[in-house]
């Protein structure tokens, strides 16, 4: 190994002792004493609730776990947008499991709550997966209702998304263990199973509080919508449980006995290692972001026994595509090259730009997978398509809308990981989450902007410098450099991973080691939902 190896090797790991403790600090929800109030009144955490829940040795692949990371502070912030979402494992049965956190402002629903419960519901319905509800929340966080009532994207999309996924046939299946009020009742009576836990479990329109102000009727909460109002009187519940655990162990019940599902009918084989020390991931990526490295080098030890039959690579080399498997499910790659390749004509180009040839190759590439109902997988480290006369005259849009137009009406299921930069367009034709990729992930050392920090900077500057002069005012070369910094560190923060983590830009940062897992548990989740589209590109230029 060389110096630089080392040095790459450290920095990498660094980022990932961070993100470890930063997940940590997120795990705690709204803090010990929380938690300590939480058990307390007999429950369990939203996490201890689907530790409970999975089958035991299983993982639990969360999605979103640093959502809202960073924002609401002026609220006292909002942990894991105070929700844990993800899929796990139900008696061998992959489902989407959607757990309110009453640690974090007793589980009230912040914007980025509803943000990541429609994502949440978006993964059932994209794969179907059965959905587990675990219910225990206040409600909207009225002082920002505004951000989360009305819109098409707000809090009541999940009713619309529960009575859709009802006539698609996902199973929902919903265990009232706190609070169930107003509008987010709606919810568990939408599912097709609803289960209450005695004492701790209550489901109403309007608590005790707001009945006396409404309409003057004294009544307690437990009597107005219990567990054995619910389940004795109004019949609104199907079966009430003693504890957290004995309504786990229900749920555990129901899904002991659901029969099997359609299948996409994807391939897979038993699992090979990659041959390739897949710690090496660590120090083959470059601290320094601009310096060329070779993307198959990473590739060969995220595959199978470090196998890639690369597609065309004499031709487009900026990207790399190929076929492979991971955890012996076969797979479709494209990939961003970054290392310092010869086009047709000879000359040297920096990789990491997507040229038309790159463009055209993977756009046939894109097709041929959706020909053999391969699912995708693509790897980011782009700073976007090649500019320039030369590029114009070389039809740069026309093959760039080629690769858009393939990667966008693809039939298979797509996955995303951002390794590197994602910027501009390139984020966009490697399918970046506008383009509806069944996860998304990113490493420590993504970065996702418009464009680069440093391009960036100097252009917002000058922009800033033009509207000062046309005001009569200038700069000085100190008040410049000043200026410059104060651009260049605001946006820094915005191209961090954890910037578009918290926003549910991507479902969350992972350490390169993960990788391989992650996209497993994705193509055997995808696998859930047969192809019923036929792939057609559209109106296309060739």
């Amino acid at each position: 190994m060389d110096l630089e190896f080392n040095k790459n090797e450290d920095s990498l790991k660094q980022l990932c002792f961070e993100l470890k403790a930063k997940l940590n600090k997120t795990h705690l929800g709204g803090g010990e004493k929380k938690i300590a109030a939480q058990h307390k009144k007999g429950k369990l955490t939203a996490r201890e609730r689907i530790q409970f829940l999975i089958d035991e040795g299983s993982e639990f692949l969360e999605v979103g776990a640093l959502a809202g990371e960073g924002m609401y502070e002026k609220e006292g912030g909002c942990p894991s947008a105070g929700v844990v979402t993800g899929i796990g494992y139900i008696n061998n049965r992959q489902c989407v499991i959607v757990a309110n956190d009453a640690t974090v402002k007793a589980g009230a629903w912040f914007p980025i709550t509803a943000k990541k419960n429609l994502r949440a519901q978006e993964i059932a319905m994209e794969n179907r997966l059965p959905i587990v509800y675990l219910v225990d929340s206040a409600g909207v966080y009225l002082p920002m209702q505004d951000e989360i009532f009305p819109d098409k994207e707000h809090f009541g999309r999940q009713f619309r998304n529960n009575a859709k996924m009802s006539s698609m046939g996902i199973v929902q299946i919903a265990a009232i263990m706190g609070s169930c009020v107003a509008g987010g009742a709606y919810l568990p009576i939408m599912s097709d199973e609803a289960l209450i836990v005695d004492k701790t479990g209550s489901i109403f329109l309007a608590g005790s509080y707001l009945v006396k102000a409404a309409i003057g009727e004294k009544v307690d909460n437990e009597t107005l919508g219990g567990a054995s109002t619910h389940c004795e009187i109004s019949g609104v519940t199907d079966n009430k449980y003693d504890s957290d655990e004995d309504c786990l162990n229900a749920i555990r019940s129901i899904f002991d006995k659901m029969g099997d599902f359609d299948k996409a009918g994807f391939d897979r084989i038993p699992t090979v290692a990659p041959k390739k020390k897949e710690e090496d991931l660590y120090g083959i990526l470059p601290r320094d972001r601009v310096k060329p490295y070779d993307m198959l080098e990473i590739i060969h030890r995220l595959v199978d026994a470090s196998d890639f039959e690369e597609y065309k690579p004499l031709y487009g080399k900026s990207l790399i595509c190929g076929t492979a498997r991971i955890d012996g499910w076969a797979v479709g790659i494209v990939a961003n090259q970054r290392t310092i390749v010869k086009s047709k004509k000879g000359e040297m180009q920096m990789g990491g730009v997507i040229y038309s040839d790159s463009a055209d190759k993977a756009a046939r590439f894109i097709m041929n997978c959706n020909q053999r109902k391969i699912p995708l997988v693509f790897l980011h480290d782009v700073s976007g398509f090649m500019v320039g006369s030369r590029a114009e005259h070389g039809g740069i849009i026309k093959d760039g809308a080629k690769m858009v137009n393939a990667m966008a009406n693809s039939v298979v299921p797509k996955f995303t990981i951002i390794i590197g930069n994602s910027y501009g367009a390139g984020n966009y034709a490697m399918c970046g989450k506008a383009y509806d990729p069944r996860l998304i992930f990113a490493w420590p050392t993504a970065q996702l902007a418009v464009m680069s920090g440093g391009s960036a900077a100097k252009t917002l500057l000058q922009i800033k410098i033009a509207g000062l002069k046309s005001e009569g005012k200038e700069l000085s070369p100190e008040g410049e450099e000043k200026l410059l910094k104060e651009i260049t560190d605001r946006y820094n923060e915005q191209l961090s991973p954890y910037y578009a983590a918290a926003r549910l830009w991507v479902d969350g940062i992972i350490d390169p080691l993960e990788t391989r897992q992650i996209l497993s548990k994705g193509i055997e989740a995808a696998n859930h939902a047969p192809i019923t589209e036929r792939f057609n590109v559209g109106v296309i230029q060739t």
